[in-house]
């Protein structure tokens, strides 16, 4: 595996690279969600690259940025087990230049659930992402659906500016108990993790209820609402069709049930897709 941590260094890096590219992106602390992904990329492509960069224009103030987890040393052994063909790991100086160019989030769909909350978030991480499929010059790029407006935006971006990648959605891993997978779950005590089980909880009591023929939305939130009652705070409970619309009925085949909650300062978010 080739270590790149400047651009120059992963240029050469791919020169002597022949065949179909697939990327990952990360900001580390690699789990098995990640792995999942370098595992589908390495069935589908001759070469799989793996990024690593915390990225701080993603982050608004008073966020997490400097004790997000680093694990550099582990990542690395991670992705040699992996059998990664290079881990690009750059410095915000070689990311960012002076007077930056700016992509902005959509202003309908960057700006509704988690763009609500966290204005501007989803103009840095298209920024970035934008940065790294040209940089990587991927053929298909791997992202887990647990970021579902992420991804939404991505493949918006992707098709707007005209980019020749294929961008691969990958399910949801969870722990045995249901969590989904984060690097943020490291945050969380014994205790904070048992709390943080309603979240799938209360998914799973929705797909009940739809299963039953119970399709109102708004019922269908309020009975949710119930399950995670013992979260600090519900930041929202949504049930949307595929471009991110508000629905007063479940589209079987078409919509997504989001949750995003805060376990003490941890904010954590799940869905799933119907």
């Amino acid at each position: 595996m080739i270590i790149a941590k400047s651009i120059n260094e992963l240029y050469e890096a791919k020169k002597n690279l022949i065949g179909s590219i697939g990327f990952v992106p990360t900001m580390g602390a690699l789990h098995n969600g990640h792995i999942s992904l370098i595992r589908r990329a390495k069935d589908e492509n001759k070469i799989v690259i793996v990024s690593i960069f915390v990225n701080p224009t993603q982050f608004l103030e008073g966020e997490d940025f400097s004790t997000y987890p680093r694990k550099d040393l582990a990542d690395i052994e991670i992705c040699k087990m992996s059998k990664v063909d290079i881990l690009f790991m750059p410095s915000i100086n070689s990311m960012y230049k002076k007077d930056e160019l700016i992509i902005m989030a959509p202003s309908i769909g960057g700006y509704v659930l988690d763009g609500a909350s966290r204005p501007k978030h989803f103009d840095g991480m298209l920024q970035i992402v934008m940065k790294l499929l040209n940089l990587t010059s991927a053929t298909k790029a791997y992202f887990g659906k647990k970021d579902a407006q992420q991804l939404a935006l991505i493949k918006q971006m992707v098709n707007h500016y005209f980019l020749d990648v294929e961008i691969v959605e990958c399910e949801i891993i969870r722990e045995c108990n249901g969590l989904a997978m984060s690097s943020r779950n490291s945050y969380l005590s014994p205790k904070d993790k048992i709390r943080a089980l309603t979240i799938f909880q209360s998914l799973n009591l929705a797909i009940s209820m739809i299963f039953k023929k119970e399709l109102n939305t708004k019922i269908i939130k309020q009975e949710m609402k119930k399950v995670l009652s013992k979260v600090d705070k519900i930041e929202y409970i949504e049930i949307v069709n595929r471009d991110f619309h508000s629905l007063e009925s479940v589209e079987l085949q078409g919509t997504i049930i989001l949750v995003a909650v805060y376990i003490g300062d941890t904010r954590l978010i799940d869905n799933i897709w119907i």
